[in-house]
């Protein structure tokens, strides 16, 4: 039976720019990369989880290990915050780097801000606001 979601894998076209992002911009932790294989593994929280996310070098048919396609289509990946102090300065954060924000919203059960990564893949950052509400509710929000 399955017990949850294990991590999600990016493939990328500058490996580098996108590991810079999710660790200086997310905040997540590098716990293993291979810079010879392309790979750099990333963690929220490296005591309780190896690895949440795997970025992995885009790499075309001549490479000697094959190739390996850009990730495309990836509907968006989630990570969860503490409160709604750190979704605000994460907010600045994104403001202060430019990152491209789609949308703050509330739904209810959390408080999201939807924005593109480097690559241009749907993230969303979080936090669970304790009520249960149900579903498909989706209201713009002022962080600011």
């Amino acid at each position: 039976m399955v017990m949850g979601l294990g991590h999600v894998g990016i493939i990328c076209d500058d490996l580098m720019k996108m590991r810079d992002f999710y660790t200086r911009v997310i905040g997540l932790t590098i716990t293993d990369e291979d810079p010879q294989r392309g790979s750099c593994f990333l963690s929220a929280n490296p005591e309780y989880e190896h690895h949440e996310l795997n970025l992995g070098q885009a790499r075309g048919p001549d490479h000697p290990d094959g190739a390996r396609p850009k990730t495309q289509g990836l509907g968006q990946m989630s990570f969860i915050l503490s409160n709604l102090d750190e979704l605000r300065g994460l907010y600045r954060r994104f403001q202060a780097e430019d990152t491209r924000i789609l949308r703050t919203v509330t739904h209810g059960i959390s408080v999201s801000i939807y924005f593109l990564d480097p690559e241009d893949n749907v993230g969303e950052v979080y936090y669970k606001t304790g009520y249960n509400v149900r579903q498909g509710f989706s209201r713009p929000i002022d962080l600011d």
